[in-house]
């Protein structure tokens, strides 16, 4: 016997073959598992403690595993998935990590019996095609600009979550914000960016029903020289700039060395009077607010007084560019480039209001608003925060449709149907591919039997009375309510899921559950790189001698 080649350092480990695979359907699961309760209008809440000892208590399934920090590599991976689903489309979070855990776990199976893993991921390839083809074929288009289909569809996509015990609240705050902020781009296509320009203000206090959408904008800023400007103002001709009405300070400690007394009067005298022009300029345009991003200096400010204008400073970027979309002003770069066109005319109010402790300025009622702010009221930190996630996905959902529009039946029915025509469809795969073929199928119907048992229905039964009113790929309808756990038309329930949703996530199950079947080696323990000389063993602890004792080394506590 040879001594054995050690080609690895010793601090590595390495897991090869079938162990692998099975090590990673295994943490795969149990990532299921977590998430799984969280499916459905029955679904169950986690709290989470984070690290800085705030709770969070959610069952959107992307907020939860982001809190989460997991040791597996594979389970980081399922991780990832949601996250994808989340950027993507906004829903359905849940039955990805649902869906790609089942996948692996029929897959199970076949390693067990030794198939080769990439004949399982060919099969499932196959699958995924079949499945998206089937989509296809049950989605019907809706008409965006009828608002109550939209509703339904909406409600029933957040039904699942905290806020749905509030009836359409939520629903139509999102339809609202989005419909606003919807511009077309010709073609027939509609471009809705929810993140630049629909803002979300969280003010604790006050009841949910409280909330609504603003048409314009709302920040949490006040007059710069409260009592001496208008607190309100009418049909406002409002000017935005992103520079400074101040006078123009040295980089860092700029010196500036006068011999004679006068010179200093002068000095001041120039600062005043480049102040003075700087504001004539902006006033030229008769303007009622002006709002700038950086600051504004006390000078300006009374001048600004003088002429009756309310001035607001040091607003974030994001919130300028929302108020340019909402009245149609341009943000101006210096106050000497300004044009009639740049002001902004199309606000109904300015108004700077008290909410709780703190003043918030709001310049709502616009003409034709391009972005929009949804004040969320509640009675605490917490509730805001669960029903701003909720109000997210609301809208994602909601834009998915006007991008979109196509439908598909909700309720685990989609699911089952795929499942059905996969099934009569695996008779006619030839060889090996047959039979995870067929798992794949039977895996489609997770997300059903997730549904069942969340509404705590007996499983089994539920499960055969609908696989048998699926059976030959008709009654595509046929769902479970999730709320009763009765076996229900989903057309008549209004139960609907957006076609983006449920292919995206399709998509994303199973191309995640092949990537997890195709490692099949695990290195584990690599170090960074060390500069040279850098580990040569401990360097021993160093000794202030007397005289460089009382060098600026801080004393450890």
């Amino acid at each position: 016997m040879h001594a054995p080649v050690l080609v690895m350092q010793d601090s590595m480990k390495r897991e090869q073959g079938g162990k692998v695979q099975r090590a990673n359907i295994q943490a795969a699961k149990a990532v299921a598992d977590i998430i799984r309760t969280t499916l459905g209008p029955r679904s169950m809440l986690k709290m989470l403690l984070d690290a800085a000892g705030g709770i969070v208590v959610t069952n959107d399934g992307n907020a939860i595993l982001r809190e989460l920090d997991l040791a597996h590599p594979a389970a980081k991976s399922m991780i990832e998935l949601s996250r994808t689903q989340d950027e993507e489309v906004g829903d359905g979070t849940t039955s990805v990590i649902v869906l790609a855990g089942e996948m692996l776990h029929v897959a199970e199976a076949f390693i067990d019996k030794k198939y080769h893993p990439t004949v399982i991921c060919r099969a499932y390839a196959k699958a995924l095609e079949d499945a998206v083809a089937v989509l296809d074929k049950t989605a019907i288009t809706v008409d965006v600009e009828d608002r109550e289909t939209m509703l339904g569809l909406v409600k029933s996509c957040i039904g699942t979550k905290f806020t749905s015990q509030f009836g359409d609240l939520i629903s139509d705050l999102a339809i609202d914000a989005t419909r606003m902020v919807g511009v077309e781009l010709g073609q027939g296509l509609r471009e809705v960016d929810i993140k630049k320009y629909i803002k979300v203000e969280k003010v604790p206090g006050g009841q949910l029903e409280d909330s609504v959408v603003l048409k314009g904008v709302m920040m949490n800023k006040d007059v710069v020289a409260p009592g001496k400007m208008k607190r309100k103002i009418v049909n406002p001709r409002i000017i935005l700039l992103d520079c400074p009405l101040e006078y123009k300070k040295g980089e860092n400690q700029t010196n500036a060395e006068l011999l004679r007394e006068e010179d200093w009067t002068v000095l001041l005298k120039m600062e005043e009077e480049y102040i003075e022009n700087m504001c004539a300029q902006i006033l030229k345009f008769k303007p009622d607010v002006v709002i700038t991003e950086k600051g504004l200096s006390d000078l300006a400010c009374h001048y600004l007084c003088k002429a009756g204008v309310s001035a607001i400073r040091r607003l974030r970027k994001t919130d300028n560019n929302r108020i340019a979309k909402a009245c149609g002003a341009v943000i101006v770069n210096r106050p000497d480039e300004l044009q009639e066109s740049d002001v902004g005319t199309g606000a109904g109010l300015f108004e700077v209001k008290k909410i709780g402790d703190e003043f918030f300025t709001f310049i709502v009622d616009c003409k034709d608003p391009k972005a929009c702010t949804i004040l969320l009221r509640g009675a605490s930190k917490d509730l805001l925060n669960e029903v701003e996630r909720n109000l997210q996905d609301a809208m994602s959902v909601a834009r998915n449709i006007i991008k979109c529009p196509k439908l598909v039946p909700g309720g685990g029915a989609t699911e089952l149907t795929v499942s059905a025509m996969l099934k009569q469809k695996s008779s006619s795969v030839e060889g090996i591919e047959k039979w995870p073929y067929e798992a794949a199928a039977i895996a489609f119907e997770a997300i059903p039997r997730t549904l069942a048992q969340n509404c705590g229905v007996n499983v089994i039964r539920t499960m055969t009375a609908l696989q048998g009113k699926h059976a030959n790929g008709e009654n595509a309808w046929i769902g479970i309510d999730g709320n009763t756990g009765e076996i229900t038309d989903m057309k008549e329930r209004k139960i609907w899921d957006s076609y983006a949703v449920k292919a995206q996530a399709f998509k994303t199950a199973i191309e995640a559950a092949c990537l997890l079947l195709r490692i099949d080696d695990i290195v584990s323990g690599i170090k960074k790189k060390q500069a040279p000389g850098a580990g040569q063993g401990p360097s021993k602890p160093k000794i202030d001698e007397e005289g460089d004792a009382d060098n600026d080394q801080l004393i450890p506590e």
